[in-house]
C-alpha cells in the first residue's frame, strides 16, 4: 500500500502547486483503482476535483520515456482531434521518488439514448486523422509493456515488426511461447498482404476495450488510458471484440460513417493477435491457446 494520510495530502498539494502555479488546499481524497502498477485517487481541492495516479519512479518503466509522460502526450493527441471527450491533462512529472499524472476528473454518468451511435460516429472521426507513416514520433505503453512506434511506410511491416514480433519475442524469451508457435508467426507474415486491406494510417486509441471507455456526466462517451499510434483502423474495432464486444449500434454507426472493407469479421482474429500476445506477457500462459488457434487458422 502506498503512503496515505497527511503525507499523502502534502504530496497532492505539492504536485498540484507545480501543475497550477498556485497554492492548492486538498480537502479530501477517495481511493480508486489505478491498475497493476499505479495507485489512483479522486482528489477534492480548493481548485476543483482531479484524478491523480502515481507510482514509484522507475517502476516498470524504460529509460526512454516515462509511462505517465507517454500517456499525457497520447491524451493530448486524442484531445486535439475534438472527436471525443478526452480528460484534460493538468500535469505530470516526478516528485520525490514518485511519478505522477494529474487529469480532470470525469464525473461518471449514465449513457444517453444515442450513446453507442455517438461513440461509433466519433471513433470514425478520430480514425479520419492520418499522417504519412504508420507509428508515432515517440514510444509509449500498452499496460506496463512498452510499444515501439518507429515510423514505417508500410502498415503490414509496422504491424508485424512493431506489434506482433516484439510481443512474441518477449513471450518466447519468457518461455511462454514455443519456438514452433513463434516460427508460425513468420509464416503468417508472408500472408498478411493478402489478408489485410491496404489503408492509410489512422490515429488509433490503441487499447480500446470496455474498461477504457467511460460515460461522462452528460451521458456521452469518454476515452481514457490510450496506447495511441497511427495504424490500421480495423485494429481498434477488432480490439473492442476481444472480450465480448460493444453494442451493435456502435458498429453500425461506425460503418455508416466510415465504411469498412468487406470481410472485416474474418480479419478480427488477425488484429487481435497483438492484444492476445500482450495478455500472454502480462498475465501468463492462459492466453497462449488463443494465439495458437489464430496462427493455426491462418
Amino acid at each position: 500500500m502506498d503512503f496515505w494520510g497527511d503525507e499523502q495530502f502534502s504530496f497532492f498539494e505539492s504536485i498540484l502547486f507545480l501543475a497550477l502555479g498556485q497554492t492548492v488546499e486538498v480537502i479530501g481524497t477517495q481511493f480508486l483503482s489505478g491498475g497493476d502498477i499505479s495507485t489512483a485517487a479522486q482528489v477534492f481541492s480548493s481548485e476543483g476535483v482531479f484524478f491523480i495516479k502515481w507510482n514509484h519512479a522507475g517502476t516498470a518503466l524504460s529509460d526512454t520515456i516515462d509511462m505517465f509522460e507517454a500517456e499525457a502526450r497520447g491524451l493530448d493527441l486524442l484531445r486535439q482531434t475534438d472527436a471525443l471527450y478526452i480528460p484534460q491533462v493538468i500535469g505530470y512529472g516526478q516528485q520525490l521518488d514518485k511519478s505522477y499524472l494529474i487529469l480532470d476528473y470525469i464525473d461518471p454518468g449514465h449513457p444517453d439514448d444515442t450513446y453507442w451511435e455517438t461513440l461509433g460516429q466519433s471513433l470514425a472521426v478520430l480514425h479520419s486523422h492520418t499522417q504519412a507513416t504508420f507509428g508515432l514520433d515517440f514510444p509509449n505503453y500498452i499496460g506496463s509493456l512498452q510499444q515501439t512506434n518507429t515510423p514505417t511506410a508500410s502498415g503490414i511491416d509496422f504491424f508485424f515488426e512493431h506489434r506482433l514480433l516484439p510481443q512474441a519475442g518477449m513471450a518466447l524469451y519468457k518461455g511462454l511461447l514455443t519456438k514452433t508457435t513463434y516460427d508460425a508467426l513468420f509464416r503468417l507474415r508472408d500472408r498478411l498482404p493478402d489478408l489485410l486491406p491496404n489503408e492509410r494510417p489512422a490515429l488509433l486509441h490503441g487499447d480500446l476495450w470496455s474498461g477504457n471507455v467511460m460515460v461522462n456526466e452528460h451521458g456521452q462517451p469518454a476515452l481514457i488510458d490510450p496506447a495511441v499510434y497511427y495504424g490500421f483502423r480495423e485494429a481498434d474495432l477488432a480490439h473492442t471484440r476481444l472480450f465480448g464486444g460493444f453494442d451493435q449500434r456502435f458498429y453500425d454507426a461506425y460503418d455508416e460513417a466510415f465504411p469498412l472493407h468487406d470481410g472485416f469479421d474474418e480479419r478480427i482474429a488477425i488484429y487481435n493477435l497483438y492484444p492476445l500476445l500482450v495478455h500472454v506477457n502480462l498475465f501468463g500462459s492462459g492466453y497462449v491457446s488463443g494465439v495458437e488457434r489464430v496462427l493455426k487458422r491462418f
